[in-house]
């Protein structure tokens, strides 16, 4: 398997002007040095224009009619749950509250008139601070529910700097977890196009999809990888295609729960499929007419592409726009 990396079509691939990867941070101050300071934690968590942004299991609140994220007073939330500083917002402090103990219609009655939707779904269509901060709080509150307990001795953990670690309460251990972050390659696979035919790219469904939905392929860094390595291994392991250049795309934040998604945009030196790894059932080369009928996630139409909150939907459509202006 060999690949290089592409560092001289870089300086002149043209990159779009704008692009916005939905859930990333938009503008929230993280005072992450204030995290170590308990008075002025105190201070924050007690001001009366403190706000908190609420979680149920999987589930965001969010101001009724999908307006933007439900951002209700800290202290309406007084002794419920344990809150998770973020940041700063406009110099408000904002936190993080999981409801996830209580029954989802208690923890509902208490969003005064909001309610708890799947941020998958709203992404797309909130502002982009709203979209961030909910998916930030998402994936902070789903670390502290399944962080409950030491990895090294089972002992306990509890809280500390503000929610950004935990710390182990058995006296012989004393374990540091910091929250859960997995880097993962996505990758939009050119077809070298040595045939005449046009511009393809690559797409995968891997066997928990729906039928006829259709992907980038992606897959975590293994230990000892660098991300280019991750991507030509991933590729060659799920389609048996061999790359000869890989472009960085950009990143985005996927906490759902704990991932950081980091794109490319690679050439194909090989064009023959082979599917030899279990995860992937089907995978083709599209031409840009295969994909133009194409509709979403949940659509009922021939062939379904990755919701837009996806940077797997920015990668298929700005490969689309490149190759329509070739």
């Amino acid at each position: 398997m060999w690949f290089a990396v592409d560092r001289a079509s870089n300086k002149d691939f043209q990159w779009p002007q704008e692009r916005r990867f939905i859930y990333a941070d938009a503008g929230l101050d993280r005072a992450h040095l204030r995290r170590t300071d308990p008075a002025w934690l105190a201070a924050a968590s007690s001001a009366p224009d403190a706000r908190a942004v609420v979680v149920w299991q999987e589930l965001s609140a969010v101001a009724r009619g999908a307006r933007g994220a439900l951002k209700v007073s800290l202290g309406s939330l007084s002794g419920i749950g344990e809150p998770v500083f973020l940041g700063l917002a406009d110099d408000r402090p904002m936190f993080a509250v999981d409801l996830s103990a209580l029954p989802r219609a208690k923890a509902e009655a208490m969003l005064d008139g909001g309610c708890f939707e799947d941020l998958r779904r709203l992404g797309p269509v909130l502002p982009a601070f709203d979209a961030g901060i909910l998916a930030y709080a998402r994936g902070l509150c789903h670390w502290h529910r399944t962080q409950r307990h030491c990895g090294r001795c089972g002992r306990p953990t509890r809280i500390e700097r503000a929610g950004h670690q935990r710390i182990c309460t058995g006296p012989e251990c004393s374990g540091v977890h910091f929250p859960r972050t997995d880097p993962a390659v996505i990758v939009l696979v050119e077809h070298p196009d040595d045939d005449g035919i046009g511009p393809r790219c690559l797409l995968g469904r891997a066997g928990r999809f729906p039928q006829r939905a259709f992907s980038t392929l992606a897959g975590f860094v293994e230990p000892g990888e660098t991300l280019e390595q991750a991507v030509a291994r991933e590729v060659f392991e799920e389609s048996g295609i061999e790359l000869d250049a890989v472009r960085y795309y950009g990143s985005q934040p996927w906490p759902f729960p704990a991932s950081l998604m980091i794109g490319f945009h690679a050439r194909a030196r090989t064009t023959s499929i082979r599917l030899e790894d279990d995860e992937i059932v089907e995978a083709d080369w599209f031409t840009l007419d295969s994909l133009r009928a194409a509709g979403d996630w949940d659509s009922d139409t021939e062939l379904r592409l990755p919701w837009h909150d996806s940077i797997a939907r920015m990668l298929i459509e700005d490969w689309r726009a490149r190759a329509r202006a070739r």
